[in-house]
C-alpha cells in the first residue's frame, strides 16, 4: 500500500504525536544549523530539496504493517544458537577471544552497562564495540544487540550478505540516547530483529562530527527535524533510505520489520530513492552556489536576521527549546563593539542576564547546561558540554566589558572555574561532557526540596537562600526544585539593605556548602574523552576571558592544556589525532581540530606573546590547507582525502550550529595569521574560503554568524582596542583609565614593534615620510581627544635615505585625554585613528590607518 507522505507512515506504525511534541531525543540546534530567515512562501534550500524527496518514503511500507500492540515473538520460540546475542551468529573464535581479553581488560572495578547479567554480575553479551575507546560505544559494548564500529568490517558484511544498515548515532551525555537503549536496544526481542535483519552500526557523533553531519542532514530532508539518538536505515554502500531519531519501544519495533520487508520486496526502488536522498544530502553539505561579493551589507542584514528571532521579554532567540546560540552572542557583542551598536548589544545582554539567572545555569557548582526545554530558561536538558562553557565564558567576559555589569564577570569566572576543578584532565586538558541522568533519572543531582537545603544550611541560611533561588515547597521540576534566580542579584542585596559584597560573600559561603553536600550525592556520568577541537575551545575561552578579566591563572590554564595537547596530539607528520582516552590518542583529526586548535595558539599568541604559540598556529594552518582544503570550489572539507572510503560525499557544512563551523574558524586563523605577519597567502585562503560559500551566506546570513564576524576581522582588523600593522611586525593596544569628576579620562597607547622596524615620529625630519597621528575615528562625534604626548623621537640614519630620519621603535607610550562633550549621548565603545608608517634599514611599507575599538564603559 502506497503511501503519499512520511506522516502516512507515522500514522501507519500507531498514534504518535506530531513531530514536535515527541521527545525528540537530544535535540539538535536546528535553528542556527539550518537557518531559514527566508521571505513568506519562499522555501529555504533545504526545504527545496526535502520537497523533492518526501515522495520517495512510500517505498518503505508494503503489505501489512506490524501493529504497535502486535505481540514480537516468545523468547522461547527463538532458535538456539551458539552465540549468546538473539538472532546473531555465532562469533569465529578469534574474535570471541579479542573480547573476552579487552573484557577481562576493563579489571574488577569494572560495571557492565546492562541489566543482562548471570548470577556472578558478568554481561551475558558482548560484542565489538568493547575494543573501542569511546565512552558511548562502550556504553553499548554489552547490548544484545550485534553492533560493529563504523568501519571496513560492517560494511563488507553488508555487502557480502546482502543486508541493510542500520545506523544509530549519539554520544555519551544524551539522554534520549540512554532512553532509548534501555527500551529497546537492551531489549533481547528487539535486537533480535535487529540482528536478524541488519548490519547495526554505532557511531559516537562527537568522534565522527562529519559521518553525523552526512546522516544528520539526511534525517532533516526526510523529516524536517533532527536530533539525538539518530537512527538511520542505509543501503549497504552507506546510501540513507530513511531516518529519524528516538523511536518508542513499540514503534521501533514495528519499523524494523517494516524496513526488512521493504528492503527484501522492493530493493530496487529503495536504492534507486537512496540515490536521489544521497544526491541531494552530497548538494546541501558540500555547500556550493553562485558566489557573491559580500561586504557591509551582509553583515548589516546578519543583525537584523538575528535580532528579529530575538525575545525581548524572556532573553534568546526563537521558541522553546531555548538554545543559547553563542555564535549568534559573540557576533553581536563584537558588532556592538566596532559599531557602537546598542540594539546588539541590548540583545546580547539581555539573553545573557537571562540565561544567568535561569536553570539553564548550575547555580552551585557554576557551568550551563545544553539548553532549556521551556522559553524561561528554567527546566534545563541537564548534561553539561565543554564547548558550551568554552564559548558562552567569552560571551560572558565581553559583556562585562562592554557594559561593565559586574554579574557577567562573575558568571564567566564561575563558568571557568568549574571546568577547570570538575572538567579537567590531571595532564590539564579538558574532558568532554557531563550527563543529564544519575540514580536512573534526569537532573536528580542538581535538584532541592526546601528540607534538603534546611539540612545543608540550617534553618537560618536557608531560609535567607530559599527565596533568592525561587525555591518553594511545590517545586518546579518533578517535586523538587532547580534554583534559579527571580531578580538580579545586585537588586536583591539592595533590596535587603545590604552591601552588594557582602550579600555575595554569604551566598558564595552558601553555594560552597551545598556543593559540598551535593559532591556526596551520586554524580551524573562524566565523559572524559579528550576531543582536540573542544579543547582547543576551551583554550581559546581561557586566554580572552584571562585577558578581559585580568585573571593570568586563566591564560597559564590555557597554556598547560595547549602544550599537552601539542605533546600527545600533534604528530611528527605535522598531522592531528582528534581523541585521547586513557592515556591512548586515536581517530585522525578532522578539519575542525586544526582550525580550533590554531585559533587557541593564536589567542595564546595575543595573551602571552609568545612567538612559539604563533609559530604553533602557522603550522596547524599548513596542515589544514594540505589536507582539507578544496581545490576546485574553495573551501575546506570537514575530513581529509581518502580518511573514510564508506562517506557518501565530503562535506563542508559551513553554517554555524550550536559551535562555529570548521570553516569559519579556519577564516578567522588565516585572517589572524595574515594580520600576524605569517603571509599574505593565508589572507587569500580567508577570502577564497568566503567567496566558496558567499551565495549561501548571501541567502541566510544569520546561519553563518561566526564565519562573518571573520569575515569583519578579515576587512577590518582586530575588533576591539588592540590591532596589528605592518605584516605583524606592530602590535597596538590601547586603554582608557577610569573617568574623573567631569567625566575626562586618561588614554594610553602601547606600540610594541619587532626588533629591526621602526615606525616614523609624531614630527618625521622628512616631509615625504607619513607621520605618527593619533586622532578620533569616525562616528566619534559627542567626545573631544586632547592632551596628546608623543614620545620622544630617536634620530637615526638608514641605508636608503640621505639624510636622518626621526623614529620611534622598541616598545613606546602614547598619552592623552578624552572627555565627552556636554549632553553628549552615552556610548558602548569609541573609535581611536592611528595612522602609522612603518620601515626597517631598507624599506618602508604603505602607510597604514588602523581603528581601535575603546569600551567606554567605567570600571
Amino acid at each position: 500500500m502506497p503511501l503519499a507522505s512520511l506522516n502516512d507512515l507515522v500514522n501507519s506504525l500507531g498514534d504518535q504525536p506530531e513531530p514536535e511534541a515527541l521527545p525528540a531525543g537530544c535535540r539538535r540546534d536546528s535553528t542556527t544549523a539550518r537557518p531559514d530567515p527566508r521571505p513568506a512562501g519562499r522555501p529555504s534550500r533545504l526545504g527545496r530539496v526535502r520537497r523533492s524527496l518526501v515522495p520517495i518514503v512510500w517505498i518503505l511500507v508494503l503489505g501489512a504493517c506490524l501493529a504497535p500492540g502486535q505481540n514480537l515473538p516468545a523468547a522461547e520460540e527463538r532458535n538456539a544458537v551458539s552465540n549468546p546475542h538473539p538472532g546473531a551468529e555465532p562469533y569465529a573464535p578469534e574474535l570471541r577471544e579479542s573480547l573476552a581479553l579487552a573484557l577481562a581488560g576493563k579489571g574488577s572495578g569494572y560495571e557492565p552497562r546492562t541489566h543482562h547479567l548471570d548470577a556472578e554480575g558478568r554481561p551475558t553479551y558482548t560484542n565489538r564495540l568493547i575494543l573501542e575507546d569511546s565512552p558511548y560505544l562502550l556504553q553499548h559494548a554489552h547490548n544484545p544487540v550485534d553492533w560493529y564500529p563504523w568501519g571496513e568490517e560492517a560494511f563488507a558484511r553488508a555487502k557480502a550478505e546482502g543486508k541493510a544498515i542500520f545506523l544509530s548515532i549519539g554520544y555519551s551525555t544524551c539522554h534520549w540516547c540512554h532512553v532509548m537503549e534501555r527500551e529497546s536496544f537492551e531489549n533481547e526481542e528487539i535486537a533480535r530483529l535487529m540482528n536478524q535483519h541488519f548490519v547495526c552500526i554505532k557511531i559516537d557523533r562527537e568522534r565522527r562530527p562529519d559521518v553525523d553531519d552526512l546522516y544528520m542532514t539526511a534525517v532533516q530532508l526526510l523529516t524536517g527535524h533532527g536530533g539525538w539518538p539518530m537512527s538511520s536505515f542505509l543501503t549497504p554502500d552507506g546510501k540513507p533510505f530513511f531516518g529519524g531519531t528516538y523511536f518508542p519501544p513499540a514503534q521501533f519495533a514495528a519499523l524494523l520489520q517494516n524496513v526488512a520487508t521493504a528492503w527484501n520486496e522492493k530493493r530496487g526502488e529503495i536504492e534507486a530513492s537512496a540515490e536521489r536522498i544521497s544526491a541531494a544530502v552530497s548538494e546541501v553539505t558540500a555547500a556550493r552556489g553562485a558566489t557573491r561579493e559580500l561586504g557591509q551589507e551582509v553583515l548589516t542584514r546578519a543583525v537584523r536576521q538575528t535580532l528579529s528571532r530575538f525575545d525581548p521579554h524572556l532573553g534568546g532567540f526563537g521558541r522553546a527549546p531555548k538554545f543559547p546560540h553563542e555564535p549568534e552572542l559573540l557576533f553581536l557583542l563584537a558588532r556592538s563593539l566596532r559599531h557602537d551598536d546598542h540594539d546588539a548589544l541590548d540583545a546580547a545582554a539581555s539573553s545573557l542576564d537571562a540565561m544567568a539567572r535561569g536553570g539553564i545555569y548550575d547555580q552551585v557548582g557554576g557551568g550551563f547546561h545544553r539548553y532549556s526545554v521551556d522559553a524561561e530558561w528554567l527546566v534545563p536538558h541537564f548534561e553539561k558540554m565543554l564547548y558550551n562553557q568554552a564559548h558562552l565564558s567569552r560571551a560572558y567576559a565581553a559583556g562585562d566589558r562592554l557594559t561593565g555589569n559586574p554579574f557577567f564577570g562573575r558568571i564567566a569566572r564561575q563558568t571557568l572555574d568549574y571546568v577547570l576543578r570538575e572538567m579537567t584532565s590531571p595532564e590539564g586538558a579538558f574532558y568532554s561532557a557531563t550527563d543529564a541522568d544519575s540514580e536512573g533519572e534526569e537532573g536528580v543531582f542538581f535538584v532541592w526540596s526546601p528540607d534538603q537545603l534546611r539540612e545543608a544550611l540550617g534553618e537560618e541560611d536557608a531560609a535567607w537562600v530559599i527565596p533568592i533561588w525561587g525555591v518553594t515547597d511545590g517545586g518546579n521540576f518533578e517535586g523538587h526544585n532547580i534554583l534559579h534566580l527571580e531578580k538580579g542579584l545586585w537588586q536583591q542585596a539592595e533590596e535587603q539593605g545590604q552591601e552588594p559584597e557582602a550579600f555575595l560573600a554569604r551566598l558564595d559561603a552558601l553555594r560552597e556548602k551545598l556543593w559540598q553536600v551535593r559532591e556526596k550525592r551520586e554524580h551524573p556520568l562524566r565523559d572524559d574523552k579528550l576531543l582536540t577541537a573542544w579543547n582547543g575551545m576551551m583554550i581559546t575561552a581561557l586566554a580572552e576571558v584571562g585577558e578581559i578579566l585580568g585573571e593570568p591563572r586563566y591564560v597559564e590554564a590555557a597554556e598547560r592544556a595547549a602544550d599537552f595537547l601539542w605533546r600527545v596530539h600533534h604528530r611528527d607528520d605535522g598531522q592531528l589525532f582528534r581523541v585521547r582516552l586513557e592515556g591512548s590518542s586515536s581517530v585522525p583529526g578532522l578539519q575542525e581540530d586544526y582550525a580550533y586548535f590554531g585559533e587557541a595558539c593564536l589567542s595564546l599568541y595575543d595573551a602571552t606573546g609568545n612567538s612559539r604559540w604563533l609559530d604553533r598556529a602557522r603550522q596547524l594552518a599548513d596542515t589544514m590547507l594540505a589536507r582539507f582544503w578544496d581545490a576546485e570550489h574553495g573551501g575546506f572539507f570537514m575530513s581529509g582525502e581518502g580518511m573514510d572510503p564508506h562517506l557518501i560525499s565530503r562535506p563542508k557544512s559551513p553554517g554555524d550550529g550550536a559551535t562555529p563551523s570548521g570553516n569559519s574558524v579556519a577564516v578567522r586563523l588565516l585572517s589572524g595569521l595574515a594580520r600576524r605577519g605569517a603571509g599574505v597567502a593565508y589572507r587569500e585562503r580567508a577570502q577564497a574560503t568566503v567567496k566558496a560559500f558567499s551565495g549561501r551566506i548571501s541567502e541566510q546570513p544569520a546561519g553563518f554568524a561566526y564565519l562573518l564576524m571573520a569575515l569583519d576581522e578579515l576587512l577590518h582588523g582586530e575588533v576591539g582596542p588592540r590591532q596589528y600593522a605592518a605584516d605583524g611586525k606592530v602590535r597596538v593596544e590601547a586603554e582608557l583609565g577610569a573617568p574623573d569628576t567631569r567625566g575626562a579620562r586618561a588614554l594610553s597607547l602601547e606600540l610594541r614593534i619587532a626588533e629591526g622596524w621602526h615606525v616614523n615620529a609624531a614630527a618625521p625630519i622628512d616631509g615625504d615620510l607619513i607621520a605618527t597621528e593619533l586622532s578620533l575615528g569616525e562616528d566619534s562625534a559627542g567626545w573631544e581627544l586632547g592632551d596628546l604626548t608623543y614620545p620622544p623621537a630617536e634620530s637615526v640614519e638608514l641605508g636608503f635615505q640621505d639624510e636622518p630620519v626621526s623614529i620611534y621603535q622598541g616598545t613606546v607610550q602614547i598619552r592623552g585625554r578624552l572627555w565627552p562633550t556636554p549632553h553628549a549621548a552615552p556610548r558602548i565603545s569609541l573609535p581611536l585613528r592611528l595612522r602609522i608608517q612603518a620601515c626597517d634599514d631598507r624599506v618602508c611599507l604603505r602607510p597604514e590607518d588602523l581603528v581601535l575599538e575603546l569600551p567606554t564603559v567605567s570600571e
